[in-house]
């Protein structure tokens, strides 16, 4: 039985290139990157989120951190940007090689990837499919079964692996097709076909090419914080302010030694970092902006809780904030 490799980042494209393939018979295991743009809700739980993607979908799963060298590779991509921060072409590259370097290990005869010709204007036009097969060096092993019959035969199909005539010839950004084509493998449980990944967000790609510009040196934790929360900076640092229930647990898990949890005592309201030098002025700061997020309109005098990874703790009280104050210290990105 022949082995293929399927890039997937879990929506809908992805997932039915693995299946198509593997409706002829292909043995697939599908590869799941993890950068601080996408996948990394994973981080940590890898071993969770392969048995949900083997419940789901049927298709076996190994998930790879690459973060600290995706970063590496925003910070100055061969074939620039598109309208926001979104190195797309060179994002494609860079996984193409990665699931390259793992063909060998994992026993894979060829590479499938759920790409679509002209789905994106700037990924998947023709020019940019060659440009990534050849760059990656994946030339004639990296197969595109939703749009393979509009492109020239691979390995797989060359060679007998696959049937061509059981391929698609499917283009453009309409996702009838794939819509038409998941109901026909009973899968409906997929995200609803939206705008990429997070570096195509106008707001989030500002604040990223600001930290890259303005930071030497990071974590990469760093570059998730500023896709989560209200941002404002504070004397010696940054606030961040999660703003719903996924927001404040996203933070949680984010915290590293030396920073500052603050949390209002025995009311509703965000859990809020600050990373950085903190004095006690800045400290209090930082609690009467979480004091203005939280449920405490009531209250003049609001007590507030802040911890100190690595054990310190700090009970103090505050007031609210005000709007104007608010908006001086808000980030400016």
């Amino acid at each position: 039985m022949s082995k293929a490799l399927a890039l997937f980042s879990g929506g809908l494209d992805s997932m039915l290139a693995a299946r198509v393939v593997m409706e002829q018979g292909v043995e697939v295991t599908a590869l799941q990157f993890i950068t601080p743009f996408f996948g990394y809700r994973h981080k940590g739980h890898e071993d969770e989120a392969a048995e949900e993607f083997k419940r789901k979908y049927g298709i076996d799963c190994v998930i790879v951190d690459v973060s600290r060298e995706y970063v590496t590779m925003i910070r100055d991509p061969k074939y620039g940007y598109g309208k926001n921060f979104n190195p797309c072409i060179d994002c494609k590259i860079f996984m193409m090689r990665r699931a390259k370097e793992m063909m060998v290990s994992l026993g894979a005869d060829f590479i499938v990837s759920g790409e679509v010709l002209g789905q994106r204007p700037m990924s998947q036009r023709r020019d940019a499919l060659r440009i990534v097969e050849r760059d990656s060096g994946l030339d004639y092993y990296l197969l595109r079964p939703l749009c393979a019959k509009l492109l020239k035969p691979t390995y797989p199909e060359e060679h007998g692996l696959i049937d061509r005539e059981k391929l698609y010839d499917i283009s453009g950004r309409s996702r009838k097709r794939q819509m038409e084509l998941a109901a026909g493998f009973g899968i409906s449980d997929y995200e609803t076909p939206a705008g990429g990944c997070q570096l195509t967000d106008p707001i989030l790609s500002k604040r990223v090419e600001w930290f890259l510009r303005t930071h030497d040196t990071f974590e990469v934790e760093d570059l998730s914080l500023l896709a989560t929360g209200r941002h404002f900076e504070l004397p010696g640092g940054m606030l961040y302010v999660g703003r719903n229930k996924g927001e404040n647990e996203k933070i949680d898990g984010l915290v590293r030694e030396g920073d500052y949890i603050i949390k209002v005592s025995d009311r509703p309201g965000p859990v809020t970092l600050f990373r950085g030098e903190a004095g006690d002025d800045t400290l209090r700061l930082a609690a009467r902006i979480t004091a203005r997020y939280s449920d405490t309109k009531d209250m003049e005098e609001v007590p507030v809780r802040i911890t100190r990874k690595g054990g310190e703790v700090e009970n103090i009280i505050v007031s609210r904030i005000g709007e104007a104050e608010l908006d001086a210290l808000r980030a400016k990105y």
